[in-house]
């Protein structure tokens, strides 16, 4: 099943943290919270303004995004537990650039 959002929202895939701390400490699944880290894996078209003019929306697909902690509403969608929610309460977009010093 395929789904495409409608108007200003997107579909978000939570981006699992890291389970060690520094110093090598195993974190329970029950100690752990819900990421606030996610990709964007599907987009709507974009909301209208007042005189009906479309505007697009900032993110694209494959953009890891920060969101807030109780954004969006969460879906099962093909087996995967995703969230659904507008673009406003994206808090920005993580630069490509970042993520590769990290992983280095």
């Amino acid at each position: 099943m395929t789904f495409r959002p409608l108007h200003d929202r997107i579909l978000v895939r939570r981006i699992e943290a890291e389970e060690k701390t520094a110093g090598g400490i195993i974190i329970p699944d029950t100690a752990k919270e819900k990421p606030q880290e996610g990709e964007v894996i599907a987009v709507g078209p974009g909301a209208r303004d007042d005189s009906g003019q479309l505007l697009s929306l900032d993110v694209k697909v494959g953009d890891r995004i920060l969101f807030g902690k109780w954004s969006g509403t969460e879906i099962r969608l093909n087996g995967e537990d995703l969230l659904i929610m507008k673009e406003s309460d994206v808090m920005g977009v993580i630069d490509a650039a970042v993520q590769a010093k990290k992983a280095a």
